[in-house]
C-alpha cells in the first residue's frame, strides 16, 4: 500500500471540508437558515469521521518518506504534533455536531449555547487543521535556506500553538507505559462497542422485520447510548493507535476495519438524508418497513460484523503487511 499517495489524497478532506463547514455554519446564523445549519453540522460530522483514516495514513507516509534523501526529521515531527492536536479538536467538533443534529429534531431545536460551543470548537479546529496542512507542506517544500535538522522558525501564532502540540514519541510511550492503563482502554473500547451493537443491532433487527410488535420510536430514543459508545470507541481507539502506530498502520485488517467504518458513515447518511428514516420513524406495532429500509438495516449489520471480525484479526506487527 502506498501510504504516501493515500495520505496526500486524504489530507485535503479535513482542510477543505472544515473551512467549508465553518463558512456554512456562520452563514446559517445570518438568515436563521436551519437547512444550511444542518448541512454544516453534517459536514463537521463527516469530516471528523474521514479525519481518522487521514491521520492513520500519515503514520505509513512517515515511514515511506523517511527513506528519501533531504527530508527534515524536525519538520516531520512538527507536522505529527500539529496533526495529533488538530485530530482531537476535529473529533470533538464532530461529536458536538452529532449531538446538535440529534437535538435539532426535538421541539425548539438545538440550544443556542450548544450551537455556540460547536462554533467555538469548529473555529479552533479550523485553525489547527490549517496549521497541520501548512506544516505538512513544509516537509516537501521547506522554506528557502532550511536544511535537514536545522532549527524551525515559527511565526507568532505558530509559536503559541506549538507550545500545546504533543511530542509524538513521548505521547506514544505514555499510552503503553502501563499495562493496566492499556487494559483499561481495551475494556472501555469493548464497552463502547457493546453499546453501539446493542442499540444499533436492535434498531436494525426491528427494521428488518423481527419483533414487529415493537414500535420504532422508543427504540430510536436509545440512539444517544450508541452515540456515547461511538465516542468512547473513537477516543480509546485513537489512543490505542497512537500508542502503537506502526503495529496498527502496518496491518491490513486494521484498514479493513476503517473501510467498514467509513461505509457505515455513508450508510447512516443514506438512512437519514434520503427520507428512509422519516418513513421508518412512524412504524407502529405490527407494521413492516420498506424494502429500501431493510436493505440499509441489513447492510448496517453486515458492516458492523465486518468491524468486529477485522478487529479480532489484527495480527502482531511481525506477521503484518510490511511498508
Amino acid at each position: 500500500m502506498n501510504f504516501d499517495h493515500l495520505h496526500l489524497l486524504l489530507n485535503h478532506v479535513p482542510i477543505i471540508g472544515f473551512f467549508v463547514g465553518v463558512a456554512l455554519f456562520l452563514a446559517s446564523f445570518t438568515g436563521h437558515n436551519e437547512d444550511l445549519r444542518r448541512s454544516s453540522l453534517i459536514i463537521f460530522a463527516a469530516v471528523a469521521l474521514l479525519t481518522i483514516p487521514t491521520f492513520a495514513s500519515g503514520v505509513g507516509a512517515d515511514r515511506t518518506i523517511a527513506q528519501e534523501p533531504g527530508i527534515s526529521d524536525a519538520l516531520v515531527r512538527r507536522h505529527e504534533g500539529a496533526a495529533m492536536l488538530g485530530l482531537w479538536f476535529v473529533e470533538a467538533t464532530g461529536a458536538a455536531a452529532l449531538v446538535a443534529l440529534w437535538r435539532s429534531r426535538r421541539p425548539g431545536g438545538a440550544p443556542r449555547g450548544h450551537l455556540a460551543a460547536v462554533l467555538l470548537l469548529a473555529l479552533v479546529a479550523a485553525v489547527l487543521i490549517g496549521r497541520t496542512g501548512n506544516t505538512g507542506g513544509d516537509i516537501r517544500h521547506p522554506q528557502p535556506g532550511v536544511t535537514p535538522g536545522a532549527a524551525i522558525a515559527e511565526g507568532t501564532v505558530g509559536s503559541i500553538i506549538h507550545v500545546f502540540e504533543p511530542t509524538p514519541d513521548g505521547f506514544t510511550q505514555l499510552m503503553v507505559a502501563n499495562k493496566w492503563w492499556w487494559a483499561t482502554m481495551m475494556v472501555l473500547h469493548f464497552v463502547g462497542l457493546s453499546l453501539i451493537i446493542g442499540v444499533v443491532g436492535a434498531i436494525n433487527l426491528r427494521i428488518m422485520g423481527f419483533a414487529r410488535e415493537l414500535p420504532f420510536a422508543p427504540l430510536h430514543r436509545l440512539l444517544p447510548l450508541a452515540m456515547a459508545g461511538l465516542g468512547i470507541n473513537v477516543v480509546t481507539g485513537m489512543l490505542a493507535f497512537i500508542g502503537m502506530p506502526a503495529y496498527y498502520a502496518a496491518d491490513i485488517a486494521f484498514w479493513f476495519k476503517l473501510a467498514a467504518l467509513m461505509l457505515l458513515g455513508l450508510q447512516v447518511a443514506v438512512f437519514y438524508l434520503t427520507g428512509i428514516f422519516d418513513r421508518v420513524e412512524r412504524l407502529a406495532p405490527g407494521e413492516d418497513a420498506s424494502l429500501s429500509a431493510k436493505i440499509v438495516a441489513a447492510s448496517s449489520l453486515l458492516l458492523w460484523f465486518t468491524v468486529i471480525v477485522s478487529d479480532r484479526y489484527i495480527q502482531h506487527f511481525e506477521d503484518s503487511l510490511r511498508f
